[in-house]
């Protein structure tokens, strides 16, 4: 593990290492690691900054991994050996009789991963530090300035330690409490949606009968998960119990929510760890302030019905390296960092209010919304294209990004884990940050293109052409393309065969 160190990294790219080049990310949590791996085997220069000492803490918040999540960690390498440690659950209980069948999900993930937070972290780090991401914990930033040429980033270290790092681009993916969103000037409107939430680590001398465990009645809710190593996460919350996040917190009261709420506590005891929280929902009214960008937690927060956060993260950060790849090693032009904004923001936006609306259906209590959530349990229950645009949604797997006027239908959609020619599969050809070009027609990627475009066939006859950017998206399809109009795409969408020189001032 490098510590302050200038490890170089394992990638194959010819990014200059240069301050004009180098990326700071501000936090160590999942996004900040898928982030600084992408941009670490991309060849770009990247400095982690974490407050923290160094260690993984088995404290884990985040416990589901879904089905975009699991693909875009296919596209890593990494959803084998996570899907080996995790444990695989078809159906999601939201409230009540609303369950989610996720055995029917267009993807090779039929299934949410039943895993705790810290071991997606351990995956995505060890990632980074092979690539040569540069680490420094117990690093704190105290100041950030910009200008038209880069950002200076002001730190204090161990010991008090202050230093300077110079980079071209800085993500703030610090949580909640963002110190890179407070220099940068921007707000984070919303409000506390639940308080006095209680956290528990905890044994149970029973069993339950499903891997995750939730349902609330009357004014109690509780949920339960498996950590793997015997000990239990239960998170819980009555609506009577409205105290102060410091508030003492006793096992007997965990245990009394979760009677109310589950019908008995399991025998819980040997408590390792309890807390209490307060759910918010908030969202960054921008992404992105000139050379400054949000991701994860530091741009949006929300309850964690539907277990949507760390996942929505994991995928700000997907849609984020590779452009920023793509800037610094000069194949595209500085403009294509905007369309993360474009993209993500509306998606963020679209989680906070279906994780709002499974949390209030669950907590329902006066008989009107009592009754409508009856009504949408029904309606759901029949309703097979509202059903499946709500799995979409909880699982990610049903976004799409917006494409310019008169593009063919499939540009922005999601691309599945299609079979390619010769058994290959599209994930897997997506690997190492690449463009996968899928087309009927003979083209070649060229010596300057050969490490950032795969070029392949469709398994069957299907004429379609199909240009799938590094994080799975379409970039531009055509049904009937010529090869003039496949370089056409191609040159649009990577550039020049040799990079261009990137101007920063």
């Amino acid at each position: 593990m490098s510590g302050s160190g200038t490890t170089e990294p394992t990638g194959t790219h010819s990014t200059a290492r240069t301050p004009a080049s180098r990326v700071v990310i501000v936090g160590c949590g999942p996004t900040g690691l898928l982030l600084a791996g992408d941009l670490a085997a991309a060849g770009v220069p990247v400095t982690v900054l974490e407050k923290r000492p160094h260690r993984i803490s088995n404290l884990s918040r985040a416990f589901v991994l879904h089905a975009r999540t699991l693909e875009q960690l296919d596209a890593r390498g990494l959803a084998d050996d996570l899907e080996a440690v995790g444990q695989p659950l078809d159906r999601l209980g939201l409230f009540g009789r609303l369950t989610m069948d996720l055995s029917a999900l267009p993807s090779r993930y039929r299934h949410l991963l039943v895993l705790p937070q810290y071991e997606v972290e351990k995956a995505l780090e060890r990632r980074a530090v092979d690539a040569g991401a540069d680490f420094r914990y117990e690093t704190e930033l105290t100041g950030l300035t910009q200008d038209a040429a880069g950002v200076t980033v002001e730190a204090r270290g161990p010991e008090g330690r202050t230093e300077t790092v110079r980079a071209a681009y800085v993500v703030g993916a610090d949580g909640m409490r963002s110190a890179v969103r407070q220099a940068i000037g921007l707000p984070f409107p919303g409000r506390s949606v639940i308080r006095s939430v209680v956290l528990a680590d905890v044994r149970l001398a029973e069993k339950p009968p499903t891997l995750l465990t939730v349902d609330a009645v009357g004014d109690a809710f509780a949920f339960l998960a498996p950590f793997g190593d015997g000990y239990y996460r239960v998170i819980g919350w009555h609506r009577g119990r409205d105290v102060s996040d410091h508030e003492p917190l006793e096992l007997a009261e965990v245990k009394e929510i979760t009677r109310l709420a589950l019908g008995r506590d399991f025998g819980m005891h040997d408590a390792r760890w309890m807390s209490r929280f307060h759910s918010d929902e908030r969202q960054a009214p921008a992404y992105r302030v000139g050379r400054v960008f949000l991701a994860g937690d530091a741009a949006h927060v929300h309850t964690p019905a539907g277990g949507q956060g760390m996942n929505t993260g994991l995928q700000d950060a997907a849609n984020l390296s590779w452009k920023l790849a793509a800037v610094l090693g000069g194949h595209a032009d500085p403009a294509l960092l905007a369309t993360y904004q474009d993209e993500r923001h509306p998606v963020g936006r679209a989680v906070l209010r279906s994780s709002g609306g499974i949390v209030r259906l669950a907590m329902a209590k006066r008989p009107w919304t009592l009754a409508a959530r009856a009504a949408l349990t029904t309606f759901l229950d029949a309703c097979g294209p509202a059903r499946r645009k709500v799995a979409g949604q909880v699982t990610g797997i049903g976004y799409r990004y917006p494409a310019p006027r008169g593009a063919h239908a499939l540009t922005g959609a999601r691309v599945p884990d299609v079979t390619l020619s010769g058994g290959g599969r599209l994930y897997e050809a997506l690997r190492g940050g690449r463009f996968v070009l899928i087309t009927p027609e003979p083209y070649e990627a060229g010596a300057g293109r050969a490490d950032r475009l795969a070029v392949t066939r469709w398994a069957g006859g299907r004429r379609t052409t199909l240009l799938v950017r590094p994080d799975g998206y379409a970039a531009w399809a055509a049904d009937a393309a010529t090869p003039a109009d496949i370089e056409t795409a191609v040159l649009r969408h990577l550039g020049p065969t040799s990079p261009a020189t990137v101007q920063f001032s």
